[in-house]
């Protein structure tokens, strides 16, 4: 999994937990957390899909000796 994925996942974890706290503390805040997860769920998707589409364009490439 690329760098940048793992930093995104991470991210999106760490704001699922910030909203799930701040909902339990009663405040509206958690949607800006909501919102924030989601952002960083689609990043972490796009880097998995980047680098696994650059992956089959070398193996196209490459040629196979």
């Amino acid at each position: 999994m690329p760098r940048l994925a793992l930093y995104a996942l991470v991210v999106c974890v760490l704001s699922v937990v910030a909203a799930v706290v701040a909902f339990v503390q009663g405040s509206l805040l958690g949607i800006v957390w909501v919102l924030l997860a989601g952002l960083t769920s689609n990043m972490t998707w796009y880097y998995v899909r980047r680098a696994k589409a650059e992956k089959q364009a070398e193996a196209a490439v490459a040629p196979t000796a």
